[in-house]
C-alpha cells in the first residue's frame, strides 16, 4: 500500500494536499510572480525535512509582543514570519515551511496561537502544520483562494477590504503583488505608535528608508501605476510608525510618510519624471 504525502516545493516551500504521487509541476513556481528552478523542480516532504537534521526554526525578539521566525538554513523563499502577541490575542503573521516539535514548544512557551493570517500564497508553506498543531483557524482572503493547494477546515476565506481578528489585529486587503494580498496593522505596536507587517506585499529596501512594490520580485515585473496608486491609498489611512517586511528589513520610524514618499517616487519612476536615460 502505497503511503499519501504532502509533498513540498523546494523551490518555493509549499505544502500540497495527500498524494501517492510527486506531483508534475509547482502551480505557484509555474507563474510569472514565481520561478522554477534553473535546476529543475524538487520535492520534499517536512518529514524528510525534520529527518535530515539540517534545519531549524530561529525564533528572535524583535520589540515588545513581536518575534521573528527563520528558517535556518534558508528554505525555499527564505521569508521571515512573524509571533506577535496581542492583549488577550495572539497572532502568526505568514508562514514557513519547517515546523517541528521543538518550533511547537518554543511557541507554547510564548504562550501559543490564536490564529494564523496570511499576507498572499507565496508563504502559504505548510500553514495548515501549524493550524492542527495548534487548533486555530487560517485568514486567507478569498481573492487568493485558487492558490491554496493545501485545503483544510481550518481555513477562513474572508472577503471585503478589512477584516479585525482582535482591537490589536486588523488585516488589509490592499492588492498588489496579488489581487488578494493583504497587509497586517497591528494597532498597539511599537509602544502604541502602531506597526505594520507587510510581507512582501510592501517590500523594504537595501537603505531602510525606502519602500518598493512589484508584480513579481525575482523577475523583475512592476505593478502598474494604478494599482500602485490604489496600494498607496488603502496604507494612508492606516495607523503605523514601524515597518517589517518579510526579509526582516524594518523602518524603524515615520514608515507610513516613507511608504507615501515611496510610492510617489515609484510612481514617477513609471511615469517617466523620476529620471531621463
Amino acid at each position: 500500500m502505497v503511503k499519501l504525502k504532502n509533498f513540498i516545493c523546494e523551490t518555493c516551500g509549499v505544502q500540497y494536499k495527500y498524494s501517492n504521487d510527486v506531483p508534475e509541476n509547482c502551480v505557484i513556481c509555474n507563474e510569472e510572480r514565481q520561478y522554477v528552478s534553473f535546476k529543475g523542480q524538487t520535492w520534499t516532504t517536512l518529514q524528510e525535512m525534520i529527518q535530515d537534521g539540517t534545519y531549524r526554526n530561529s525564533i528572535l525578539s524583535e520589540d515588545e509582543g513581536l518575534y521573528s521566525l527563520h528558517t535556518k538554513p534558508n528554505f525555499g523563499i527564505g521569508q521571515t514570519a512573524y509571533f506577535v502577541k496581542g492583549s488577550g490575542f495572539n497572532l502568526l503573521w505568514d508562514c514557513l515551511t519547517y515546523f517541528d516539535q521543538s518550533t511547537i514548544k518554543d511557541i507554547s512557551d510564548l504562550g501559543g496561537i490564536d490564529a494564523i493570517a496570511l499576507s498572499h500564497p507565496h508563504y502559504y508553506s505548510s500553514q495548515v502544520e501549524w493550524a492542527e498543531a495548534f487548533d486555530v483557524p487560517i485568514y486567507i482572503h478569498e481573492d487568493d483562494k485558487e492558490w491554496v493547494m493545501r485545503p483544510s477546515e481550518k481555513i477562513i476565506y474572508w472577503s471585503g477590504e478589512s477584516l479585525e481578528l482582535h482591537e490589536d489585529f486588523v488585516l488589509h486587503r490592499i492588492g498588489g503583488h496579488f489581487k488578494g494580498a493583504v497587509v497586517l496593522e497591528w494597532r498597539s505596536g511599537n509602544n502604541g505608535k502602531g506597526t505594520l507587517l507587510s510581507g512582501d506585499i510592501v517590500r523594504v529596501v537595501a537603505d531602510r528608508d525606502w519602500v518598493s512594490f512589484m508584480y513579481s520580485y525575482p523577475n523583475f515585473i512592476p505593478l502598474p501605476a494604478s494599482n500602485v496608486e490604489n496600494m498607496a491609498a488603502k496604507l494612508e489611512g492606516l495607523k503605523f510608525n514601524r515597518l517589517y517586511d518579510a526579509f526582516h528589513r524594518v523602518i524603524e520610524e515615520d514608515a507610513c510618510i516613507r511608504v507615501q514618499a515611496s510610492a510617489k517616487r515609484y510612481l514617477d519612476a513609471l511615469n517617466g519624471v523620476l529620471f531621463s536615460t
